[in-house]
């Protein structure tokens, strides 16, 4: 059934209704990325959870494009026929002239159009096509370069499809185009070289140049103002990749980038500051257990408890209602992602732990794909040898249960040393003996193509964590992605998450960081820096971000070493923590959800298409920013009961007590609750009061000579 046209995303409440001068009826989105109905990194994230919100918006008039990839669309998407008379004329010219266009829904959330095209189909035009793009901006593709290759396709591609849309339009159509990342950016370029009627929208995730530097151990963020960009994307061989990413944020109407770090890193190394900063949001509802959330993380970590009973089997010596999980996932780069300083601080932490005879054992998994042959022979053993056990045990429990049973029948007392035979204590005695081992438990849970030369478990020798009965901090690395099939850890990465106590992204390079958004609003804490998107996210609009579960460490101002001092004290404090303190702590993390939601973060992206717009058409739409705040910008108040970790108790608290039982009395949840609601409310109202600030059309004359239309702030501004 088709989407239904909506003026305004009336879902969301507090949210005011469009002023009546502004219609979209004539106005057409398209999003272009390569990751639409194509997973490959985070991108496809962020459009898959925002496609819900933007279809709201846009109804009929939204379109997602991306490449054909066939595995995912028999999985992904339900061809069907056009349902845009435009549109379809469009595609049916197209596949007229030599390439291979599909239209359908993408079967998630919001079910919106996309547009697939296939270009491999259209690979016989790409020295042509090549040589128009040196033509045209002295870019030269080598024939090598695969990723290039498809960019260049992809591009002429798109910017064929938005000028055929064009000229098939019987009025001349306002038409947005959002195209993300330098793989769909050479299609803005030819939009505007060709002077086609395209509202233009670039947003860059992470930076091309940015990500290779940081990979190769650059003191990036201390020398972003001294880099010569061409001389280093040419050592790197991504100077061609480099001018197509450039090109693009220049051409741009509207240039945004997805938070206030890489907005730094934009304006240095593609030498343009972006218009808007769009932060990466989340599809909240899809995570909100509501006051379940607790009993999902007593569940989910039963089941990473039974996975560490198989894997320590033999050298179970640490209580496991004493153990905290933590954890760190994404792509394997190891210093870009902080594993080095990680593993250095978890070194530094174990010794602690030990010094200060603590009972608390850490388990910290690494959750991070890499080349592999198999599983370990020895981690399966583990997990066989651990179900043999829950076997005898329970063959023992029902032959005892059986005894006592026929004993109460009778009318008896059951005689307690003849309940276990000699076959009994035989069958105990052998499922004893079968768990001896001589080996320390493995560090990794695969065999490793690469052992002698991987940088986690190198370090892992070099700092001597080995995961014997002395350590405090046990150590596995799950070398591959969870997945519920798994024969080891059965459990999504959803799942493994809420089971875990702590999330670790110590990252040197994160543009946004999705894996502590992630872990904020399934309520579980979180370590982050004040280099990532998210990180400064929270620090902009948190007074305490510790005392709500959210750690940032400081990796800007500070060296290595003092950096991971202090990752090491947030890990020790947290050590520290009593359960009912870890308990409110996730509780109030749980309720920052909503300043991660679509529904208030989507709102970035609808100024900077209505800021594309006025550029673009400037006799059509005027866009009036609000004059920027004095403000730098909302502070979420600290809480006012309970202190979350003994180390922060005097800052967070105005009345310390050193009573547990003060504490109780002090701390009432649905108060602060409702407190913390009203915050985040006004949080949100203060960070939309900024959100544009950069350009502002003041043709005053024109407004009184033709019948423009008015796009303020205030319009898409929650009322709260």
């Amino acid at each position: 059934m088709p989407l239904a046209r909506s003026l305004s995303v009336t879902s969301l409440s507090g949210l005011e209704e469009w002023d009546e001068e502004f219609e979209l009826e004539d106005a057409v989105l398209f999003e272009i990325a390569w990751e639409v109905a194509n997973k490959v990194g985070g991108i496809y994230t962020v459009i898959q959870t925002k496609a819900r919100l933007t279809a709201e918006e846009w109804g009929e008039n939204y379109f997602l494009v991306g490449p054909y990839v066939e595995s995912n669309v028999r999985t992904q998407v339900e061809l069907i026929e056009p349902t845009n008379p435009v549109l379809k004329r469009t595609i049916d010219k197209m596949n007229s002239s030599g390439c291979k266009v599909y239209f359908g829904r993408w079967l998630i959330e919001g079910s919106p159009y996309v547009v697939l095209i296939d270009v491999g189909f259209t690979a016989w035009s790409l020295d042509r096509w090549k040589s128009e793009l040196w033509d045209l901006g002295a870019i030269g593709v080598p024939w090598f370069d695969r990723e290039a290759n498809d960019a260049v396709l992809f591009g002429f591609l798109t910017a064929w499809l938005l000028g055929e849309f064009a000229a098939q339009s019987e009025e001349p159509p306002h038409i947005v185009a959002h195209f993300h990342e330098w793989l769909a950016g050479l299609g803005l370029v030819l939009c505007r070289k060709r002077q086609l009627p395209v509202a233009t929208i670039f947003t860059t995730h992470a930076t091309l140049l940015g990500r290779y530097l940081c990979a190769g151990s650059v003191d990036f963020y201390n020398n972003l103002s001294k880099f010569n960009v061409d001389k280093e994307a040419g050592d790197r061989q991504i100077y061609h990749r480099y001018c197509l990413e450039r090109a693009a944020a220049h051409c741009a109407h509207v240039f945004t980038t997805v938070s206030q770090i890489t907005a730094i890193e934009a304006e240095h190394l593609l030498k343009r500051k972006p218009d808007i900063v769009t932060p990466n949001g989340l599809n909240v509802k899809k995570f909100s257990a509501m006051h379940e959330f607790q009993n999902l993380h007593a569940q989910s970590k039963s089941r990473i408890q039974e996975f560490v009973r198989g894997h320590f089997y033999g050298h179970l010596d640490f209580n496991l209602d004493k153990c905290l999980f933590l954890f760190i996932a994404g792509r394997y780069e190891f210093s870009n992602k902080g594993a080095d300083i990680f593993l250095e601080a978890l070194a530094r932490l174990n010794y602690l732990l030990r010094v200060n005879h603590s009972d608390v054992t850490v388990i910290t998994f690494f959750i991070m794909p890499a080349r592999t042959n198999n599983f370990n022979v020895e981690t399966l053993k583990g997990q066989a040898v651990r179900k043999q056990l829950w076997d005898t045990a329970h063959t023992v429990k029902e032959r005892f249960g059986k005894k006592l049973y026929e004993s109460l029948l009778v009318g008896q007392l059951p005689d307690v040393a003849k309940m276990l035979d000699k076959e009994d204590f035989t069958i105990m005695k052998r499922a004893i003996f079968a768990t001896q081992r001589q080996s320390q438990p493995p560090i990794c849970t695969h065999n490793m193509l690469d052992d002698s030369s991987d940088p986690i478990l190198n370090s892992v020798r070099r700092i001597g964590l080995f995961n014997s009965s002395a350590d405090r901090v046990k150590i596995i690395f799950h070398p591959e992605f969870l997945s519920s099939t798994s024969p080891l850890l059965p459990m999504d990465y959803e799942e493994f998450v809420r089971g875990c106590h702590l999330g670790v992204f110590p990252s040197y390079y994160e543009p946004w960081g999705y894996t502590p958004a992630e872990c904020t609003v399934m309520g579980i804490p979180s370590i982050s820096t004040n280099l990532s998107g998210f990180g400064c996210f929270m620090e902009e609009h948190i007074a305490d971000p510790s005392a709500y579960g959210i750690y940032i460490l400081d990796r800007r101002y500070k060296g290595v070493d003092e950096s991971c001092n202090q990752l090491t004290s947030f890990l020790f404090q947290f050590c520290k923590q009593s359960r009912r303190q870890r308990i409110i702590q996730r509780n109030r993390t749980e309720r920052l959800s909503d300043l991660l939601d679509w529904r208030y973060l989507g709102r970035y992206y609808i100024a900077a298409r209505h800021m594309a717009l006025a550029k673009a058409f400037p006799d059509t739409f005027i866009y009036e920013p609000h004059e920027p705040s004095s403000a730098t910008g909302f502070r979420y108040p600290r809480p006012a009961s309970v202190p979350p970790s003994p180390s922060l108790s005097r800052h967070s608290s105005p009345h310390h007590s050193e009573a547990e039982e003060d504490e109780d009395e002090r701390y009432d949840e649905d108060l602060e609750a409702e407190k913390d609601r009203v915050n985040i409310r006004h949080a949100i109202s203060g960070m939309l009061k900024n959100v544009a600030r950069v350009f502002l059309n003041n043709r005053s004359s024109a407004r009184g000579e033709k019948q423009n239309r008015v796009l303020t702030l205030e319009n898409i501004e929650l009322k709260l």
